[in-house]
């Protein structure tokens, strides 16, 4: 089941410059960062608040290494902006089943690595009415690194 909205990811061509106008003007912090290679972005997770089920809501600022990597190639496209929104689940697997049993096209077979050790998944936007859609499992407390 869904319990929150996760993050809202944000594709930039500089990281330093958008993390910058997010903390000067809105007070946000970055909570972590990294790189994943895989995805080809460079990322800064800003915390916006902490939810009821223990998690957080975040804004992801995404800035692609290359290219060819999926966020470079829709920043080419469209330019800065909102590139998705992501859904928190405590069961990635089990929530992408069943939005995939009801239509909903799964862009992974098998969930990926994502920001913090999370494992996620993505929903195609056409599917989605427009909106790139992640589905979001938090890795355990102990293992998050910041």
């Amino acid at each position: 089941m869904l319990t929150r909205i996760d993050h809202i990811g944000i594709a930039c061509f500089d990281l330093d410059k958008t993390v910058e106008f997010y903390r000067a003007t809105y007070g946000f912090e970055v909570y972590h960062s990294e790189v994943n290679e895989e995805q080809g972005v460079r990322e800064a997770m800003l915390k916006v608040n902490e939810t009821s089920d223990g998690g957080a809501t975040y804004l992801q600022l995404l800035e692609p290494t290359r290219d060819d990597s999926a966020v470079g190639k829709w920043l080419a496209k469209n330019g800065e902006g909102v590139h998705h929104i992501a859904f928190g689940t405590a069961d990635v697997d089990t929530d992408a089943n069943d939005i995939k049993d009801k239509g909903v096209r799964v862009l992974y077979e098998e969930p990926r690595r994502g920001s913090m050790d999370s494992r996620i998944t993505f929903l195609h936007p056409k599917d989605c009415h427009g909106v790139l859609t992640e589905l979001v499992t938090a890795a355990p407390k102990d293992s998050a690194e910041h």
